[in-house]
């Protein structure tokens, strides 16, 4: 299987499955010399385990991450990071009753296509748990980046047609609700739409938002290699994202130019935006204002009412799906949109130290 390796200096690969012994990620390219130790890291991943809320799923894995290499003394050597997270809760005979069905909304029919097998036991590599490696690895991109100035931020902006009001916005208010909306208000909402479809057996989509802050102007290529291109794969790649936004995204549609065109202006010496309908990239490279990624959310697939589907003979068959699920995805995947846009800018950061001659010159201290 191709396509498990993300980056092109900081590049992340990952491994393992929902059902399997364990998963993990290599980290290659972290530069030597970052503070890094496994209870930073975990703090991250206590924000994407399950059995957090009753809105997540009560499948109780505590995601407990190792450092196996790349770290000596509290700090990275330069060399490849090996990170290892044990599954210790699988209950794979909650998918024995399907294991020759498709389940609708899922990767098992595609997947078979592709390769002939699937592991029917959570859907394997296909898994939203692996997406626990991806975290580890990006908390790691993230403190990179932090030693640099630059934060990232995401939450929950939207749970079906419930939205946060920014008059009320309170980033902290985020991890005060099981919902991750940093708005208490509509967090409350929320809250009540979610219950009354677990009732109904039923789940919702949702929208989360990312704001990464103090980006230098100047990062990303103008064509193949766009920022946005590249922070649009990024979180495409979450499994369950199905669309994304750049800055004003699809309310772009209905703007004039003389709307949509941010003015350029100095403030405080500095080049400043009037505001940022771009939010925050033009032409696929960064323009110093804040970057405003958006990024829509199905509803979880795995649903507890009864469904139409084929078997692996093509026989129309019903599927009942039992096990573990959340009602909603987006809460615990905050923290992974996070992962990935931080590996993003932190790659492109750093491809980005070869675009002069003069850059180039002073990582030689020869300027």
């Amino acid at each position: 299987m191709s396509g498990s390796s993300f980056g092109n200096i900081f590049r992340v690969t990952t491994f393992g499955e929902s059902h399997g012994a364990g998963l993990g990620a290599i980290v290659d390219g972290c530069p030597a010399g970052l503070e890094i130790d496994e209870e930073y890291i975990q703090c991250f991943l206590d924000r994407r385990k399950p059995g957090q809320s009753k809105f997540a799923t009560p499948r109780s894995e505590a995601d407990k991450v190792k450092i196996m290499s790349g770290v000596f003394e509290g700090k990275t050597t330069g060399t490849p990071i090996m990170l290892v997270i044990e599954n210790t809760s699988q209950q794979s005979k909650d998918y024995s009753d399907i294991a020759d069905k498709y389940r609708p909304g899922h990767a098992d029919y595609g997947f078979d296509a592709k390769y002939g097998f699937r592991d029917y036991r959570g859907g394997g590599r296909s898994s939203g748990r692996e997406t626990a490696a991806r975290v580890a690895a990006g908390a790691i991109a993230i403190k990179i980046l932090k030693t640099m100035g630059i934060a990232v931020q995401a939450y929950v902006k939207q749970i079906g047609d419930i939205s946060i009001d920014y008059n009320n916005f309170s980033y902290e208010e985020m991890f005060n609700n099981g919902l991750c909306m940093p708005d208490k208000e509509a967090a409350e909402k929320a809250a009540k739409y979610v219950e009354q479809l677990m009732e109904e057996k039923d789940s919702t989509g949702a929208l989360v938002e990312c704001m990464i802050s103090n980006v230098p102007a100047g990062i990303g290529e103008p064509v193949f290699d766009k920022l946005d291109a590249r922070l649009a794969s990024a979180v495409m790649s979450i499994g369950a994202v199905k669309g994304i936004e750049i800055g004003d995204g699809f309310e772009v549609v209905k703007a004039k130019g003389s709307e949509n065109n941010d003015s350029f202006c100095i403030e405080e010496g500095k080049v400043v935006k009037a505001t940022n309908h771009s939010g925050g990239i033009l032409g696929g490279i960064s323009d110093g204002s804040t970057i405003v990624l958006r990024a829509a959310f199905k509803p979880t697939p795995s649903i507890f009412q009864k469904q139409q589907t084929i078997d692996k003979d093509k026989n129309e068959v019903e599927i009942e799906i039992k096990g573990r699920h959340d009602p909603i995805v987006a809460p615990r995947a905050v923290v992974v949109v996070e992962a990935m846009a931080a590996m993003t800018i932190l790659d492109m950061m750093m491809s980005n130290t070869t675009s002069t001659l003069d850059k180039l010159m002073k990582t030689y201290d020869l300027l």
